[in-house]
């Protein structure tokens, strides 16, 4: 009785010792805000693409369809600003590149690079979706919107388009509107990505990696071109498990990487042999910029030169070309003050002027005269 009583004496001397800890909180405790996004129907419903406009991404992907398939003996050349920036000087590029596409159109199908985001290694700007401001707000609604409507304008001169598909999430927002996509050499191992481009509904080039092994690319394709089923989000914007036919129309892009460019004839072949040896379509573009070039704009030239002595030669693999341009040459940091940004100038890849790339466009036009009369 005498060890019950103290028991208790003790009990209640020392009350905090039976008091229940708090709950702790175990989500979202790195989470600083978060902003919900317009859904991608509601998005696509403020800016819907025009009947003209569906039209003629159809008839592009089509003609993409064809070529990678052989069926259509011109060239894709992909090319244009190394990312969108500058609304004003995107506008004046694709007026430029739409006059010589139509000039060159019998050899040459030309699709403009319009690139909205971009994947970094560390830090720095994540492109137009991202940061449309240039500041560091990351306003992604707003750049949403602005992606989308500048795509409508770029269709509306005739200008079959292309860029790079970093964030999954993003095609829902603008895949209508995009002739040609690509995976880049940081995501084309991602599971998620070659997920994606399964079910994509636009020819789909696969990068090889930063270090330059094709490998990777030949088993994204793959993976791409089987049916898949995958997490994703509804048009409604709700999550969902999605399921998948495969794309078909797949490319390996060649851009050269750590251990050096990689769009010699051997390197082709190479490639190729990967290919069949997988069972996949051996189509081929060269990416004449990145480590093709040792990262200077100045010596794609002489990349696209010689990838075109091996199509002249009778090489039938290689289906399309890329180059990274701008209005004028070279590439410049953001400035703290905005308005000091030089007009044309790429603020990430270092780019070729115009003058440089309409030579290049018709060079190549020149070349294919004797596969194409």
């Amino acid at each position: 009785m005498c060890a019950i009583l103290a028991c208790c004496r003790l009990y209640k001397s020392r009350p905090n010792d039976f008091t229940p800890a708090p709950v702790q909180r175990v989500t979202d405790t790195r989470i600083v805000s978060s902003e919900p996004l317009p859904s991608p129907a509601e998005l696509t419903a403020e800016l819907p693409r025009t009947e003209k406009q569906v039209e003629f991404v159809a008839q592009a992907r089509q003609e993409i369809h064809r070529i990678i398939h052989g069926e259509d003996p011109r060239l894709i050349f992909v090319v244009g600003p190394c990312s969108i920036h500058d609304l004003k000087a995107g506008r004046e590029y694709a007026e430029k590149l739409k006059t010589v596409a139509d000039e060159l159109s019998d050899r040459l199908l030309i699709l403009m690079r319009v690139y909205f985001e971009k994947p970094r290694t560390t830090t720095g700007w994540k492109g137009l979706i991202m940061d449309p401001h240039l500041n560091g707000t990351y306003e992604i609604p707003t750049g949403l919107r602005i992606a989308r409507e500048f795509l409508g304008e770029v269709l509306d001169l005739g200008m079959p388009t292309a860029t790079e598909l970093l964030d999954p999430i993003t095609p829902q927002y603008i895949a209508d509107s995009l002739c040609w996509a690509a995976i880049g050499a940081r995501t084309v191992e991602s599971q998620t990505h070659r997920q994606m481009a399964s079910g994509l509904s636009m020819p789909v080039g696969f990068k090889n990696s930063t270090a330059g092994d094709c490998d990777v690319a030949v088993n994204a394709i793959v993976a791409a071109t089987q049916q898949q089923t995958f997490l994703g989000i509804t048009p409604e914007g709700r999550a969902s498990a999605v399921t998948t036919s495969g794309n078909p129309d797949c490319q390996i892009i060649l851009r050269g990487g750590s251990n050096g460019p990689n769009y010699a004839s051997e390197h082709v072949a190479d490639a190729v042999a990967k290919a069949e040896k997988a069972g996949v379509i051996p189509s081929l573009m060269v990416d004449c910029s990145h480590g093709n070039s040792s990262k200077d704009p100045e010596r794609q030239p002489a990349v696209l030169e010689d990838v075109m002595q091996q199509v002249t030669a009778g090489n039938r693999h290689i289906h399309s070309v890329m180059m990274e341009s701008n209005l004028k040459a070279g590439n410049q940091k953001v400035p703290a003050n905005l308005e000091e940004l030089e007009y044309g100038v790429s603020i990430t890849d270092g780019c070729l002027d115009w003058a440089a790339t309409e030579k290049a466009l018709r060079d190549t036009h020149a070349a294919l005269a004797s596969r194409i009369s």
